[in-house]
């Protein structure tokens, strides 16, 4: 460790000297696109870079073959679009072209969009949006591949006046997801007699562009950027090309090995393309000019020195005060006239007496590297919100000490009299924790630096971890993505005063990392998903009355989030967020705490938002209480029907399970799609009972759904309709999972016995 701060002060002068370089103002592009030798170079005014090319011999592959049509438009032969630039400098290399506008003169068609599927090009999603354009609509962009209709991407239309000014016309926008080579889109309406478009844009060129919506009927092409790879030559087999044949008939037969040359370096990537596409079993390559050159790094000495001590305006010297610039291959170096011995001596006397201190001081480098550390670890902590936390803390004495636990040791105690009310009967252990701000270094040591190998699950809004803290109790270690500080302490407020058997409990946090650590209690039995869709031999079978139960704990939970002194909205209520603890009791868990952050989100990129989402979201930008219902009627059609939110074997106008559900109903076909074990077990009335509250919870108007109260109690009111019987197998479940306990103790009884008598046997011999 020394040796490496001697290091960096030995270096420091060349570091000062390479930070004044960087400041020289950069070189003309004008030189860096080339073609290949004795072709085109451009056509009209777009300059075309190899590996495109026009003719033979001018590109890399007929993927990169450009044509020149009457000396102005230039066009992407095999993909057929008209090409505005070409740029081979970024890390994906970006091609702008135009792609045509998908009309549906009724609203409810459907269309696809050109191809790009098994080539080297993919509609780049930091640059372009999905854009809708009509009134009273949902448009979707669904994925082309194998037929599967899955929702990529969509938005809402609807009547009012829009920021240019035109009434009763409207326009919406989403994000992409990444490696997207082709798509279909479609709307939903009720106006049959409206025309509506979509259409994907550079979102940078819409915005500057577009000023009044209605001048888009004029338009029929929109600038649209694509990325473009290279494949790299050992991994070529996968599109059915030999390496040997691919290698001769380009320019990179020297470069395809990687190694590095003197003006420019090449680097390999894994996985590009859509996972149906065989580019994504290859990798590709990317090649830049070294610093110091500029020119085509994909042609063989296509990179050519930099002159630095051109001036590049009158009266301007890379070299400050008399000093002489003297150019070198990729570099050059300012001579200082008369002083170049003092500076030597200077330099030397530096490095003797650094090494001489750093000897003599061999811990001040640890002292050093701990206060580092430690203000590191102060600015995260404020980043992070946490004068907040403390701030909100210190507010009263209750929110120090946090709230009464109620420990619960035997679940079996805890008996629902009534479905409105849980009653705990034993009461007798209680205790009193503050929220605890947890030290970085013990989740470290708890999850192993968090190591790959304990990841649990990962999402759009974090990753979580598996780790067993100091005290031995094993928790769940989510490493949370924030935008809102304020909205994010407070609802880590919030939710350390939840105190609910139902609601996965957040024992505390660390604010002094990177990005905020969250750790929560943990729960081991998976996801209700997994039982619902994914039910296997040996696990929980559910039945209609431990279905019906699930149901009625969560609507009590998420009934007790909503009547708090500040109430707490899930916002994010699915199958796969109520989890199972190990007596298979649902617990609610992954919300509020991290899907606050971005409510303000006008778009939605996976298919599972979509089916659980609210309608009236996309009108109001808003979560409600009625939101939480909305997504908790998904769950008990789940439940109803044992069916996954979205299928391919249902209609592809009916994809999502609510739609299909609301259909069957309307129709009259409700037991035909609910569950075989559901219409064996349970009464008739029951299961009738249960898709009516499921229905009214899905109801479109929000003023029209149930408050989580009013399904608690239906739900309970439900549970009176199937008598006894739920009852006798919830005891049942019970005495199975007990009886296992049992089995596990008595092993653990006899290998304990076992190991004594070793213990007297071996004694007694000597």
């Amino acid at each position: 460790m020394v040796l490496q701060v001697l290091i960096h002060i030995l270096l420091l002068p060349c570091l000062v000297l390479n930070t004044a370089a960087s400041k020289l103002p950069p070189a003309a592009p004008a030189a860096s696109l080339m073609a290949k030798k004795s072709c085109l170079s451009s056509c009209g005014n777009i300059t075309i870079p190899f590996p495109f090319g026009i003719g033979k011999g001018c590109f890399i592959d007929e993927w990169f073959e450009v044509v020149c049509k009457n000396n102005a438009t230039l066009v992407l032969s095999r993909v057929n679009l008209t090409v505005i630039s070409i740029d081979i400098r970024p890390r994906f290399g970006s091609l702008e072209v135009k792609l045509p506008m998908l009309t549906f003169l009724n609203c409810d068609t459907e269309q696809r969009s050109p191809s790009l599927g098994g080539s080297p090009f993919e509609f780049d999603s930091n640059w372009n949006k999905f854009t809708a354009v009509g009134r009273s609509a949902f448009a979707r962009m669904s994925s082309e591949s194998d037929d599967t209709g899955t929702i990529l991407a969509g938005c809402s239309l609807h009547c009012g006046t829009n920021s240019g000014g035109v009434n009763s016309v409207d326009h919406c926008q989403a994000s992409i997801p990444s490696k997207l080579q082709f798509f279909k889109a479609s709307f939903t309406s009720e106006r049959t007699t409206e025309t509506c478009y979509a259409f994907l844009v550079n979102d940078i060129w819409f915005s500057r562009s577009v000023k009044n919506i209605s001048a888009l009927n004029k338009m029929s092409e929109f600038p649209v950027v694509l990325n473009w790879i290279l494949l790299y030559a050992d991994k070529i087999c996968a599109l059915g090309k030999s390496d040997d044949s691919f290698l001769s008939n380009n320019d990179y037969s020297a470069k395809y090995p990687l190694k590095q040359h003197r003006s420019d370096r090449c680097y390999r990537y894994p996985n590009f393309g859509t996972p149906s596409s065989p580019v994504n079993q290859s990798q590709f390559v990317h090649c830049i000019c070294e610093k110091g050159f500029e020119g085509n790094p994909y042609l063989v000495d296509g990179c050519k020195d930099i002159d630095e001590c051109v001036p590049r305006a009158r009266g301007s010297n890379v070299c400050p005060g008399n000093s002489r610039c003297e150019n070198r291959n990729g570099s050059y170096v300012c001579n200082h006239k008369g002083k170049k011995a003092q500076g030597v001596l200077v330099g030397l006397g530096s490095a003797v007496g650094a090494m001489s201190l750093l000897l003599g001081s061999s811990g001040l480098y640890k002292v050093i590297k701990k206060r580092i550390n430690f203000q590191r670890g102060e600015r995260f902590f404020k980043r992070n919100g946490g004068d907040l936390l403390l701030q909100q803390l210190s507010l009263s004495e209750d929110n120090v000490e946090n709230t009464v636990e109620v420990n619960v040791e035997d679940t079996s105690e805890v008996k629902v009299e009534d479905t409105r009310e849980v009653r705990v009967e034993d009461t007798s252990e209680v205790r009193v924790q503050k929220t605890k701000l947890f030290d970085s270094e013990e989740l470290e040591k708890a999850t192993d630096r968090f190591n790959k190998d304990r990841v649990v699950g990962q999402g759009g809004r974090g990753t979580v971890y598996k780790g067993m803290l100091s005290d031995g109790r094993t928790a769940a270690i989510k490493k949370s993505k924030i935008g809102n500080k304020k909205e994010f302490i407070d609802e880590v407020v919030k939710l350390s005063k939840v105190n609910h058997r139902n609601v996965v409990k957040l024992l505390g946090c660390c604010l002094k990392t990177q990005v905020p650590l969250l750790v929560y209690e943990d729960v081991p039995n998976g996801t209700l998903s997994q039982y619902i869709c994914d039910e296997q031999e040996g696990e929980l079978s559910l039945t209609w009355q431990i279905r019906l139960r699930i149901a009625t704990e969560v609507a009590g939970a998420l009934s007790y989030l909503h009547s708090l002194a500040s109430p707490i909205y899930h916002k994010d209520i699915t199958s796969r967020n109520i989890l199972l603890d190990g007596k298979y009791r649902p617990k609610v868990g992954d919300f509020g705490i991290s899907r606050s952050v971005a409510i303000d989100q006008t778009h939605l990129t996976t298919a599972d938002t979509f089916v659980y989402l609210d309608p009236d979201y996309f009108r109001s930008r808003k979560f409600t209480d009625k939101s939480d219902v909305y997504s908790f009627g998904v769950v008990l059609v789940e439940l109803l029907t044992g069916q996954k939110p979205i299928s391919i074997e249902r209609p592809e106008e009916t994809g999502s399970l609510a739609e299909y559900f609301m259909l069957s109903i309307e129709e009259g076909n409700l037991l035909d799609i609910v569950d075989a074990r559901v219409k064996e077990e349970g009464k008739e009335e029951a299961i009738t009972a249960f898709a009516l509250l499921a229905k009214r919870c899905l109801k479109f108007s929000r003023r029209k759904r149930p408050t989580m109260k009013e399904v608690a109690t239906s739900l309970g009111d439900i549970q009176k309709l199937e008598g006894d019987s739920g009852v006798r197998q919830e005891e049942n479940l019970e005495e199975k999972l007990e009886e296992d306990s049992g089995v596990h103790q008595e092993e653990n009884l006899e290998e304990k016995l076992e190991e004594d008598s070793g213990v007297h046997d071996e004694e007694n011999l000597e």
